[in-house]
């Protein structure tokens, strides 16, 4: 069997994950005792109290996240609900490896481009930099579809009604996609000349700024927008080194 750190070094380099500047660390973030086999990964959106006793109980030895436990500089304390989760994976002897910006932006296995060809569109070029990178993609409708056309393969898709602002144009050509909290995309819209912008969930801003730019302004869920990137990461995982692999889904309706 793998260990938690040949499964680690594999998803690194696969992800490029050195190359950003990320909100937190990518790579692993809780490590289980040296050299721990891997018969069982789990993988989830977000690393909180609900999915990481869900890991622990189906018996998973590594845990993949899109969000993991620690952002920014990182934490002075463990105390609060971060030390119950903490304590969740170390009682098991469970490492935690997580992959933000590099899941979303990765052209073959991201959050973005399954997002944009789950909805039946075709991946054209890169879109929405943050913080050095372009993390989404513009795709394109062929045929051409209504805004309406597009909510309803949203809705499909994500198991729950869209947010939508139909400020753009009556025939959708080109949608700009960036999953999670991707409203600050709408600057380049113009630019990158989209009809739609599809991101998971909104801000205040985004009202006034999708309609004065003419642009259809989608958000269908930060969760709901963030799962495919990390179950398809779990399959690699599994196909590449003959593991089991379990998607925890704890669905958040934000």
């Amino acid at each position: 069997m793998p260990t938690v750190e040949e499964i680690v070094a594999h998803l690194d380099a696969l992800l490029d994950v050195r190359q950003y500047t990320d909100w937190c660390p990518n790579g692993l973030q809780v490590a289980a005792t040296e050299d721990r086999q891997v018969s069982h990964v789990a993988t989830c959106v977000s690393a909180h109290a609900g999915t990481l006793a869900r890991a622990v109980e189906i018996g998973a030895e590594l845990v993949l996240a899109h969000h993991g436990l620690f952002w920014g500089s990182g934490p002075t304390t463990i105390a609060g609900p971060l030390r119950e989760r903490l304590r969740t994976l170390l009682a098991a002897d469970v490492a935690l490896a997580a992959y933000h910006l590099p899941l979303d932006a990765h052209p073959e296995i991201g959050n973005n481009v399954l997002l944009a060809r789950a909805l039946g569109l075709n991946v054209r070029e890169r879109f929405a930099e943050v913080r050095g990178h372009a993390i989404g993609f513009v795709a394109e409708a062929d045929p051409p579809l209504t805004i309406e056309e597009l909510v309803q393969r949203c809705r499909e898709l994500s198991r729950r009604e869209p947010l939508c602002l139909p400020f753009g144009p009556p025939l959708v050509r080109r949608v700009g996609v960036v999953s999670g909290a991707g409203a600050e995309a709408l600057t380049e819209a113009r630019t990158a000349g989209i009809d739609a912008l599809l991101t998971g969930e909104p801000r205040e801003a985004a009202f006034a700024e999708a309609r004065e730019r003419g642009v259809h302004f989608l958000a269908a869920g930060h969760y709901a927008t963030e799962t495919l990137g990390i179950q398809r990461l779990g399959e690699v995982v599994a196909a590449r080194f003959g593991v089991r692999h379990s998607f925890v889904d704890f669905p958040n309706p934000i």
